[in-house]
């Protein structure tokens, strides 16, 4: 299947569902290749299983297949980035969800309170050796992925270590250390996203560095507003309740920004007594 972007200027709904239309059947089929019971449990995480609504938006599959066009290639030349991409993401939200704790997904159970955690665990693994395979003859695109869930992997590890710092005081987590942790986390699969799409439509090396930089920037962009939503955002709108990230005592952007301004004293003694609509109010009154 052949897709070829206008040159004319279209909007980003257009670009994410026209890249969809183009990886969909090839993520798909990798799909179908996986144990039945697998599979299912992938169906589940895509949405499939209730439509293509309940899906995710489809950012990284669309950044392949842009990362292509970048390069010169056709739209199609960045379809195994997109659809190895697409795999890992819903591998990372498998795990993730499961470390967070957070029971629901997009307006609905998460894998691992509709499975249980063992059976969510495993569906993730194997989503993640399916992206590997899509990726295993493309020549440097297994080493892009790998250097890129190595930084994945330590901004979890950062995220997750936040929780045991102090709020405030010289151990309290820094807004530098939240940006490294954000670019990890959520910039390195974006920019690898960019990157295999160029890297599979022929671009130099240069290239394919500069638009992997331009993902991880894109990604910390992408956390602040997840942190933004997190708080504020609508559940019918994130699929989450609201204030879960503030119930959690989450290291967010906006917590960090209200702590250092002198009305963000009391914001410690809010979390931790889990008294999370006056602690929203507060972190948005101290410019958080």
């Amino acid at each position: 299947m052949t897709a070829v972007f206008r040159a004319e200027r279209i909007s980003a709904a257009h670009v994410l569902s026209e890249a969809g239309d183009l990886v969909r059947p090839a993520l798909r089929e990798a799909v179908a290749g996986l144990h039945p019971w697998l599979a299912e449990m992938a169906a589940y995480s895509f949405g499939w299983r209730e439509g293509a609504e309940a899906g995710g938006k489809g950012v990284r599959q669309a950044l392949a297949v842009l990362g292509a066009r970048a390069a010169g290639a056709d739209a199609g030349a960045g379809v195994p980035g997109a659809v190895a991409m697409e795999l890992v993401h819903a591998f990372s939200l498998l795990h993730d969800d499961i470390m967070d704790g957070d029971a629901t997904r997009r307006g609905r159970p998460a894998l691992w309170k509709a499975y249980g955690t063992g059976p969510a665990v495993l569906a993730g693994d194997a989503l993640f050796a399916l992206a590997v395979d899509v990726l295993a003859d493309v020549p440097g695109g297994v080493r892009l992925l790998s250097g890129a869930l190595a930084d994945v992997l330590r901004g979890q590890a950062d995220d997750l270590l936040f929780a045991s710092r102090p709020w405030t005081g010289p151990e309290a987590v820094t807004p530098e250390e939240y940006r490294v942790m954000a670019e990890g986390k959520t910039g390195a699969l974006l920019g690898c996203s960019l990157a295999l799409g160029a890297l599979l439509g022929g671009a130099p090396r240069p290239v394919v560095a500069a638009l992997d930089r331009a993902g991880r920037h894109a990604g910390i962009a992408f956390q602040l507003a997840d942190d933004v939503l997190g708080i504020w955002g609508r559940p019918e709108t994130t699929g989450k309740p609201v204030g879960g990230d503030l119930r959690e005592g989450k290291r967010t952007y906006p917590v960090l920004a209200a702590l250092a301004a002198p009305e963000g004293a009391r914001l410690p003694g809010l979390l931790r007594r889990h008294r999370t609509a006056e602690a929203a109010a507060l972190i948005e009154a101290a410019g958080g």
